[in-house]
């Protein structure tokens, strides 16, 4: 697998980053013109710096990684036009218009797919896998990007680089009798940390649009939980969870002491169980299984950031996407006003989770609240505001 053309818009951060990556520089060409790129032999790879410049490329598989809605998907639609197959990294991206993207490709016998190394994928082809063999899935999910680690002989929670201490945590290691009060007790404790990313919110609509999954409450139930208490957790409110209803998608924050072992921003699929036997001896084997034997949790523990991405890029040039679903619209990612938004407030996006500010990232479903005007979060990120909007309220088109 060789990069044939690179393309960003600062070419000089391109070649340093290749010399970091030990790629001779002799192979490396700048190009500023379809002239130059003729010019190039078979084993070179070309640098450009602009989206025009790939119109002018030889390659089979485009791997979007912007992270810019509006570039990148021009940047996808070309490609997709021009007969080439998509590997979509940024989720940002794929939040606003992968069900669009997705039907094209579908119309040019091209692929189009989420990328391994990044959550999205790696829960949908879980999710693919776990319901391919049968089991009732009842929600899927994954954990936060990082943990929340206790030293019970401190009481210190570090978080990051954040440390809060909370010596009332260690009595609420186990779930008790009511697991619901226990849990509010958690996030209690831990209110000082900023757990919830926009990221986590973007990641969840892309899966939502792969598997049909919806969020049980729009701000995600966002759980403080051991990771052997998953099937506990995520089961059904009459059995004692939190979940109205089966089919959910969700994510938790990891509680784990200091030198266990992380769930390291992996991914969940919690099932009924239905066989009793089958699953005793399967919690006998280490598998959690919740308490009353009705549910378990089958878990990938590792986000390798991009690792396993060439695992996509592949299998897209085979002519295979990470799931053979088309994806639906049926849950947007859209963003509410966390305080009253003046006309004229340029909604900013930025951050290492490109968080919008001003603005709470929710997961509508549109079974419940159909209303075409709901602006996309990253369709409203980076625009001004042409009316005064409330706290509370959705951004819509109209506002933007």
């Amino acid at each position: 697998m060789t990069a044939s053309v690179l393309c960003d818009l600062d070419t000089d951060a391109v070649l340093a980053l290749c010399d970091q990556l030990g790629m001779p520089r002799s192979q490396l060409h700048v190009c500023t013109s379809a002239d130059q790129l003729e010019a190039l032999g078979r084993q070179d790879v070309a640098v450009v710096p602009s989206l025009e410049m790939l119109g002018h490329t030889d390659y089979d598989v485009l791997v979007e990684a912007t992270g810019s809605p509006r570039s990148g998907a021009e940047a996808a639609e070309k490609a997709i036009s021009a007969g080439r197959h998509v590997v979509m990294v940024s989720k940002e991206v794929e939040s606003v218009c992968g069900v669009e993207l997705a039907r094209k490709a579908r119309e040019h016998s091209v692929v189009y797919t989420p990328a391994h190394g990044d959550q999205p994928a790696n829960l949908v082809e879980w999710y693919e896998r776990v319901s391919g063999w049968g089991l009732d899935v009842v929600a899927i999910g994954k954990s936060g990007e990082y943990d929340l680690v206790l030293d019970p002989s401190t009481g210190i929670l570090q978080y990051l680089d954040e440390q809060i201490v909370v010596p009332e945590m260690n009595q609420l290691l186990e779930l008790g009798d009511d697991l619901r009060d226990t849990l509010e007790r958690r996030a209690a404790l831990v209110d000082s940390l900023s757990r919830k990313a926009a990221a986590d919110y973007c990641e969840m609509a892309v899966v939502a649009s792969w598997t049909g999954a919806v969020a049980d409450v729009e701000r995600m139930h966002y759980p403080v939980a051991r990771i052997n208490e998953l099937a506990d957790i995520y089961s059904l409110r009459e059995d004692g969870g939190l979940l109205h209803s089966a089919g959910i998608v969700d994510v938790f924050s990891v509680l784990r002491l200091r030198g266990e072992a992380s769930f390291a921003g992996g991914v969940f699929v919690v099932v009924r169980t239905h066989d009793t036997e089958t699953w005793e001896i399967l919690r006998g084997k280490g598998h959690v299984v919740s308490r009353d034997g009705h549910y378990a949790c089958l878990y990938l523990p590792y986000h390798l950031m991009g690792v396993e991405t060439v695992q996509t890029i592949a299998a897209a040039a085979a002519g295979r996407a990470v799931s053979e679903r088309m994806p639906t619209g049926q849950t947007l990612l859209a963003g509410r006003a966390e305080r009253d938004l003046p006309a004229g407030t340029v909604l900013h996006m930025g951050g290492h989770h490109h968080d919008v500010d001003g603005v709470t990232p929710v997961l509508v479903d549109r079974r419940h609240d159909p209303d075409p005007d709901i602006a996309p979060l990253y369709t409203a990120a980076g625009q001004s505001l042409i009316r005064d909007v409330p706290a509370g309220e959705l951004i819509a088109l109209s506002d933007i």
